[in-house]
């Protein structure tokens, strides 16, 4: 059966939609001074709904050139079949499927089917799986479907991916599905620049802090010694100054230059998503940004989580959740009266928002909240809870940083372990801890993640790394950076990590038989990342063993939040639970924290590992080959 349309309307351009910087929302005012017409930035019904559905098993896609117009400007995005979004794709557990991509560029694409477990050649990734799709040919996508769930498909080409070209994929389940619900939504999430993605990064090499326009100032200072002190208030500012960081840097590309959107709508238009009274409406969230994190609530609904990154987990009901680059989950909402709600996404930062109506008419516009404070960063989200390694920022000998004294890591150089020379170090890979003389013990059980000693290596020593987490705390139960207070605050429930449990038992129960802990570095100020302090294109492939059963601690020693997406394999995300454990592609690693999962090493091939946030990912990237 060949792919057919459920809706017949394409998402066509956006006419005129004005972004504001923090609100994303545009003034009637600003409009009638540039000459336009206030009425044009209201987009049709039509274009609200989002783009269109294929279904089948056979499916044609052209990649190409598409005119938009987001913020009153025209531009050229990267879409396929002439949509931004890309279409939804919808199969069905158990179908195999073929997808005819022909690329119509000037330069080489691909496609990475994100979350899907597929043959190698398969995935998407020019360089491991295939040699991309060159310009004016077509390559054919062929693959067995057995699994279910809310997944998406992107480029994997350079910058194409923040140009437009990523849309949604639903399976549909083979047997009964769990979740109840009346109706479904795709709802996808994403971020737009008129400024060319090689610009962008450009401006974040000479300039990481360049979208940043929040830095403190001499008033945020007179503000911190009124409530703190004198004393304390000079010491924080004196420690963010002398590490040359800024507890403000919270994202590196804000709303200063992004237009956020839902569906491809545009905050000022806002999508639309129609209901009945009593109806259970199924929402599928998908964070198809190519830099933002999102924190997503519905004012006056109650939301109940049914699934994690395509996976089906006990319901968990929560006010509020955070959905890092490349996840998704599935939410379902039951409104009890003819009232409109708005779907409010906001960035991590707080710098802009996007936001839909649920609505059982599309008459009815429910007011817009507001968006909560900009987080700051704070002595958890530098791993300092015994102290760091502050020598790397000009802090040597500096103390009173939380009552704890400044240390010195010189104790961690590994240059003189037995079996290892100066050259062995410097060239260190990965931090690969195997069974330490076979104390399996040692490795802990599995579902609770690693007990062991987080350990530092010779490669993350150098101008390339300005900072090591000393004492990473676990980010299974941590709301995030701007969330931990909101139960306080607001009575808003905020889902974690540690809510999530399987909803069916854990499919391999086996014990880890090796450890590899993998530290992510970087140099905010040079804008350099990497893993174990060493960049892409000078690393070794990680080997995985055809088989075996493995957990991989990853350790953040960096102040960012790097949402990690393993090809090919699940990660199985170690919540305390043996029994239950989730099943996730991305797992958010928070600033100065650590996290665990186990992979079963059931896929060979090469396959890659990387931070999903696209300027990110040219250094902290990783080839795994499982043979």
């Amino acid at each position: 059966m060949k792919n057919s349309l459920q809706d017949e309307t394409l998402l066509e351009p956006l006419l005129i939609s004005r972004r504001r910087f923090v609100t994303g929302i545009a003034a009637g005012s600003a409009l009638l001074g540039l000459g336009l017409r206030s009425g044009l930035s209201m987009a049709s019904p039509s274009n609200r709904l989002g783009p269109t559905t294929l279904r089948g098993n056979e499916f044609d896609l052209n990649i190409g050139y598409q005119p938009v117009n987001f913020t009153g400007k025209n531009r050229m995005a990267t879409a396929i079949n002439g949509s931004v979004p890309s279409p939804v794709l919808r199969w069905r557990e158990g179908d195999r499927v073929t997808l005819r991509v022909k690329n119509n560029l000037a330069e080489d694409s691909s496609i990475h089917w994100h979350g899907i477990i597929l043959p190698t050649d398969m995935d998407g990734v020019p360089g491991l799986s295939f040699n991309g799709i060159k310009p004016g040919e077509t390559f054919e996508y062929q693959f067995d479907i057995n699994q279910s769930g809310t997944y998406w498909y992107h480029s994997h080409s350079g910058f194409q991916e923040p140009t437009g070209m990523y849309g949604a994929i639903i399976i549909d389940p083979k047997d009964p599905d769990p979740v109840s619900y009346d109706r479904d939504y795709v709802v996808m999430l994403s971020d737009w620049s008129d400024e060319d993605p090689q610009a962008i990064y450009a401006k974040l090499k000479k300039l990481s802090h360049y979208y940043n326009f929040r830095e403190r100032t001499v008033g945020d200072l007179w503000r911190d010694i009124k409530d703190k002190g004198v004393a304390q208030a000079w010491n924080e500012r004196s420690m963010w100054n002398q590490m040359r960081m800024s507890e403000t840097d919270i994202s590196d590309v804000t709303g200063y230059t992004y237009t956020y959107l839902m569906n491809g709508v545009t905050p000022d238009e806002g999508w639309v998503g129609l209901f009945k009274r009593g109806e259970k409406v199924r929402l599928r969230f998908i964070n198809g940004s190519s830099m933002t994190i999102f924190d997503v609530r519905i004012p006056g609904l109650k939301m109940t989580v049914v699934a994690a990154d395509g996976q089906n987990i006990e319901p968990v009901t929560i006010d509020e959740f955070r959905i890092g680059v490349a996840e998704t989950y599935d939410v379902v909402v039951e409104p009890s009266n003819d009232s409109a709600y708005t779907v409010f996404a906001q960035s991590i930062d707080r710098t802009g928002y996007t936001r839909g109506t649920l609505t059982p008419d599309i008459g009815l516009t429910p007011s817009v909240p507001a968006m909560d404070d900009a987080p700051t960063l704070g002595h958890r989200d530098m791993g300092m809870g015994m102290g760091m390694d502050h020598s790397m920022h000009g802090m040597t000998g500096m103390t009173g940083m939380a009552g704890k004294a400044a240390m010195d890591h010189s104790a961690h150089d590994m240059s003189d372990m037995p079996g290892m020379d100066q050259h062995q170090m410097s060239r260190m890979k990965t931090m690969e801890h195997k069974n330490h003389g076979n104390q399996a013990e040692a490795l802990g059980k599995a579902g609770f993640g690693s007990t062991r000693e987080i350990t530092h290596v010779a490669s993350e020593t150098g101008p390339h790394v300005d900072m090591r987490a000393e004492s990473p705390q676990s980010g299974l139960h941590d709301p995030g950076i701007g969330l931990r207070n909101h139960q306080q605050l607001y009575g808003r429930r905020v889902l974690t990590y540690g809510d999530i449990k399987n909803l069916y038992p854990t499919s391999d129960p086996r014990e880890p038989n090796r450890e590899i802990e993998l530290h992510l570095t970087g140099n905010m100020g040079r804008y350099m990342w990497s893993m174990n302090g060493i960049k892409f294109t000078d690393a070794d492939p990680l080997h995985l063993k055809y088989g075996e059963r493995v957990r991989i601690t990853l350790v953040n020693d960096t102040m960012m939040s790097h949402p990690m997406h393993l090809h090919g394999m699940w990660s199985e995300l170690e919540t305390g639970d043996p029994k239950a454990i989730p099943r996730k592609h991305t797992v958010i690693v928070q600033p100065g924290s650590k996290i665990s999962y186990l992979v079963t090493a059931d896929a060979i091939g090469r396959w890659a590992f990387h931070c999903h946030l696209v300027y990110h990912m040219p250094g902290m990237f990783r080839e795994v080959r499982v043979s």
